[in-house]
């Protein structure tokens, strides 16, 4: 999980929560393990499960534990290697959350005490999580590469015949909506061309001629670039509805080409996230199997 993505996540655990009055005990903390010779208390674990009662999230007592567990080891990596967290980004954290609930800091403060759970429990998991990004940002982002000759093998396999078309475009708006589409409709049978385009609509009003320019398929929606790609040059669409009118588009030029550059933006995001969280899941593990984890 992703600081960004922790950020919603404690942002979300409070909408519609009506929160009961549960105060929190004061207690001797007890050791109940160490990593890497770091204790994690009882108080800790028992806040930590406060916690997740407030987000709904069932994995209890053990759960809470696992979660301190490995925080330690992320916090210990980030020292390591020089990764420290300001409690200026902490308190930014704590904030931005307060702002997405549309409450104020001590507000927000107000509904954890009220949950039993002390500022610091959240603190805590924040200045872990902001940790780890910056540790993920800087060891496991430049390992992670996304091969291009798969992209385009797989964006090839993902291109349809309608979108191997590159085109240049004008767009004809009948402003005013549905009822134009009569009007619409003659202006199309009477079309010749995109030469001719501004001079036909001079027959009618409220019309205009944009010049769209060069678009690939892939840059088009699929609907439209269907009926693009049965049309020929100096062909024009249906009218569509849009927000000011009645649109149609007039193909100008048309030439094969088979453009994988939008398809492959889609697929290297997706592939780039999916290596990073992998990579990023496997050096966290690489760590844990490497801590000395002893619980008393």
């Amino acid at each position: 999980m992703t600081f960004s993505d922790l950020r919603r996540a404690l942002g979300a655990m409070f909408i519609g929560l009506a929160l009961a009055f549960i105060p929190a005990v004061p207690a001797m903390a007890a050791t109940v393990v160490t990593v890497n010779g770091e204790p994690i208390s009882d108080v800790q674990v028992d806040q930590r499960l406060r916690l997740f009662r407030m987000e709904g999230n069932n994995t209890g007592r053990n759960g809470a534990l696992e979660q301190l567990i490995t925080e330690a080891i992320q916090i210990q990596e980030a020292k390591r290697l020089g990764i420290n967290v300001s409690n200026a980004q902490v308190d930014e954290a704590l904030l931005q959350i307060a702002r997405n609930l549309n409450v104020s800091r001590d507000k927000l403060q107000q509904m954890l005490q009220q949950g039993g759970v002390s500022s610091a429990t959240l603190q805590d998991r924040l200045r872990a999580a902001i940790a780890w990004n910056g540790v993920t940002e800087a060891v496991v982002a430049p390992q992670v590469q996304v091969s291009e000759l798969e992209l385009d093998q797989q964006a090839a396999q993902q291109i349809a015949d309608f979108q191997k078309f590159d085109y240049i475009l004008k767009e004809v708006v009948f402003i005013g909506g549905g009822g134009r589409s009569g009007q619409a409709n003659r202006y199309r049978s009477s079309f010749a061309g995109c030469d001719t385009a501004v001079e036909l609509s001079l027959a009618y009003t409220d019309v205009a001629v944009v010049d769209i320019g060069r678009r690939h398929a892939t840059q088009i929606p699929d609907p439209i670039a269907k009926e693009l790609a049965g049309l020929n040059v100096g062909g024009i669409t249906k009218p569509r509805a849009v927000e000011n009118g009645l649109s149609m588009l007039a193909v100008c030029e048309k030439v094969q080409a088979e453009d994988l550059t939008f398809v492959k933006g889609g697929l290297r995001e997706d592939a780039g996230g999916d290596a990073m969280a992998a990579e990023t899941k496997a050096y966290l593990e690489r760590l844990r199997s490497q801590a000395k984890i002893i619980y008393q």
